[in-house]
């Protein structure tokens, strides 16, 4: 058999119409590793004292590194779930989110990223798939919740 890398994919796509509204979908859970703190402070140049300033932390109440708001936030990236494999090609484009930072997110904390189908909106020629995204802990606390929207082709 000949191998055909337009093929190659991790889960077989659907089309628009197949997604279900309360659908959910979610990522592996991922931990907040030093690695992961170096990473994004350098990607973001984001040098606040609050992400890795042990004794300012200390002064400040907190136990550990806080990690930065939009560190956490893109633990909701879908491409890290089986979402946007099973959108595919279908997938046009990111249009829109929002979130709620409900808790601080420290260093050694595993986040649980989870995604709602909430919205199936159908237009012309494309449609808008919504999902409520919800993170949580390791010890159950909600720490994000908001929405992103899709742009997909139908």
């Amino acid at each position: 058999m000949e191998f055909d890398p337009e093929n190659h994919a991790m889960l077989p796509p659907r089309a628009f119409g197949e997604f279900r509204l309360g659908e959910v979908f979610r990522a592996p859970s991922r931990t907040m590793t030093e690695g992961v703190f170096t990473a994004f402070q350098a990607a973001s140049g984001d040098n606040h004292p609050i992400h890795y300033d042990r004794a300012y932390l200390k002064r400040m109440g907190h136990r550990n590194l806080m990690a930065h708001g939009y560190q956490t936030l893109i633990q909701a990236a879908i491409g890290a779930s089986p979402l946007a494999h099973e959108m595919g090609e279908a997938l046009i484009g990111f249009v829109d989110q929002s979130s709620r930072f409900l808790a601080p997110v420290y260093l050694g904390d595993t986040l649980y990223p989870s995604f709602e189908i909430n919205e199936l909106t159908r237009q012309r020629t494309t449609g808008i798939l919504g999902v409520a995204v919800t993170i949580h802990n390791q010890d159950s606390v909600l720490v994000v919740e908001g929405n992103q929207r899709y742009l997909m082709r139908l």
